[in-house]
């Protein structure tokens, strides 16, 4: 990693610690996703921006809270997440439905606090977290070989047939898990073995 990557991410590593602390003070239910979500469980950084999930419901708590620690807040035109801006412009993703599924009280509650950058936070559990990358995936959005050494990085800590059931309503993301399970990462049992395919 080249020494302008290494300043991008110590700068996102600020942004997260900046963002994660405000809202864990103001005690908004929350988890840290993402690449920042594979870094903290143990994946190479590659990171870019910093993503947390939360109920619809909070949505408004937290940009509020955001906006009072400094950030510049904004509502785009997708029905699925809110914006937060760093200086910098470093976004903050905040995130409350995933491919048109709400996320809920019980995904944040099955995520562990994981000491990130000096601060214990809120992360996604490993499996959702690999469900809420491949479950979105499409003929536009499909690029396997990006997503590979972060799915390689958790596969010990990932319920792969939890993963299976949940993806077999997606060909794009049914094909990752035969990928994976070609390349030993996974071995999920067919999805008729684990019919519990509700998530989030």
């Amino acid at each position: 990693m080249g020494s302008h990557s290494h300043e991008v991410t110590d700068a996102i590593i600020d942004t997260l610690k900046r963002a994660g602390s405000a809202l864990k003070a103001e005690g908004i239910r929350f988890a840290l996703c993402g690449g920042c979500a594979a870094y903290a469980r143990g994946a190479a950084p590659s990171l870019h921006d910093v993503d947390f999930v939360l109920v619809e419901e909070d949505v408004p708590r937290a940009l509020e809270t955001l906006r009072q620690a400094g950030f510049r807040t904004e509502k785009p035109p997708e029905d699925w997440l809110v914006k937060a801006f760093d200086e910098g412009d470093r976004l903050v993703d905040l995130i409350f439905r995933i491919h048109e599924r709400d996320v809920t009280a019980e995904m944040i509650d099955r995520s562990d606090l994981i000491n990130t950058a000096a601060l214990s936070l809120p992360v996604l559990d490993a499996t959702d977290l690999v469900i809420s990358w491949i479950l979105p995936m499409s003929e536009h959005s499909c690029n396997y070989g990006a997503m590979l050494p972060q799915v390689r990085a958790l596969r010990e800590q990932v319920d792969w047939d939890r993963v299976a059931a949940v993806a077999s309503v997606s060909p794009y993301a049914s094909t990752f898990l035969t990928l994976l399970d070609r390349l030993g990462v996974a071995c999920p049992k067919p999805p008729g073995d684990h019919p519990d395919t509700t998530w989030p």
